[in-house]
């Protein structure tokens, strides 16, 4: 796009998100230089069999160490939601000199819940003069970073509440999976329990929350319920994370994503001087809107100091958006773990 400079970038991750990434990049004048995934029917493959787009001659790794010298500026990382899963491979690039933004759930806000892993990155990435940053729709915009903007014009916060459904019906089959679609209570019940089902991120929405308004938490709670429908199988999940002050929710974070729901909506309700109530219609579609962040974010994050970043960091993110961004201070935990 014209005003933003071109990057060199790996694609680390070809699922359906990594795809879809990959090819926006692309569309917008990056340079795809090497791609890992280690799904074996992928790996030694051609890119260009799953992004039309891509160089011919790029050929998917099945290790990151295969491609981390070939000369790129980031690295668009799309595997896993969990830090514990994710955290060899982001400890791997950033060693290596490169700068990562990854679509990790719990590397959003990673700072209350993972303070050792989050020191060990920071302090990492300094010393090698990299970035690494979650970035995501939910979280790191709807859910945490949005509320935290529509505070600007507010002289005091009572509580914040956000709200947000999703028809997850036409949605990516992973999604459906995920949120357990399909199957009884008990399975349900089960998945969550196990941590295959449930949508990955509310904490982090709530301690980030809490750290840009710096109110310290005494503890944050969550819950994942059933939606069951007229068939008696589960249709979808009701997700609710609070964060608690004076034994009080100051923060409420209300997630439904099921098939079928009723009046998709995003909306945010601050208790404040003055109030704010602030509604999207339909909700902002969960793939699209990551697959837009994450590829505009590339120019402000290469123009950021080094060390671990949240989306609290980066300057207003837009499709033209570049250009150096002022010192930053990395945050610690606000909150005692829940």
């Amino acid at each position: 796009m014209k005003g933003v400079p071109s990057a060199r970038f790996i694609q680390y991750g070809l699922g359906p998100i990594g795809v879809e990434v990959a090819a926006l990049a692309l569309r917008r004048g990056h340079q795809l230089v090497a791609a890992v995934d280690i799904d074996p029917a992928k790996a030694g493959k051609p890119v260009a069999a799953l992004i039309a787009a891509a160089p011919p001659g790029v050929i998917v790794a099945s290790h990151a160490s295969d491609v981390v010298n070939t000369g790129a500026d980031v690295v668009l990382h799309c595997t896993q939601s969990r830090l514990a899963q994710v955290l060899p491979q982001l400890l791997a690039l950033v060693d290596a000199g490169l700068s990562v933004i990854s679509t990790c759930e719990e590397l959003a806000f990673p700072w209350h819940h993972f303070p050792t892993e989050a020191a060990a990155l920071d302090t990492l990435a300094r010393s090698r003069g990299a970035v690494v940053v979650g970035l995501g729709v939910n979280p790191g915009f709807v859910m945490d970073l949005l509320p935290v903007v529509l505070t600007a014009p507010c002289s005091e916060v009572k509580r914040v509440v956000v709200e947000r459904i999703v028809d997850v019906a036409g949605r990516r089959l992973p999604l459906q999976r995920k949120v357990g679609v399909g199957l009884s209570t008990d399975a349900f019940r089960a998945g969550v329990r196990g941590g295959t089902i449930g949508h990955v991120g509310l904490p982090q929405s709530v301690a980030m929350i809490a750290h840009a308004l710096t109110r310290p938490l005494e503890k944050i709670e969550e819950s994942i319920e059933p939606v069951v429908g007229s068939n008696s199988r589960v249709v979808g999940l009701h997700q609710i994370s609070r964060g608690f002050v004076d034994s009080t929710p100051f923060i409420t974070l209300d997630l439904t994503m099921a098939m079928g729901a009723d009046h998709p909506r995003d909306r945010i309700s601050i208790d404040a001087s003055p109030p704010v109530d602030a509604i999207i219609e339909g909700g902002l579609q969960g793939d699209l809107a990551t697959y837009a962040i994450v590829v505009n974010a590339i120019g402000v994050v290469l123009a950021s100091p080094p060390g671990l970043l949240s989306a609290l960091h980066l300057p207003a993110l837009s499709p033209s958006r570049h250009g150096p961004v002022p010192s930053v201070r990395t945050p610690g935990p606000t909150a005692r773990t829940s």
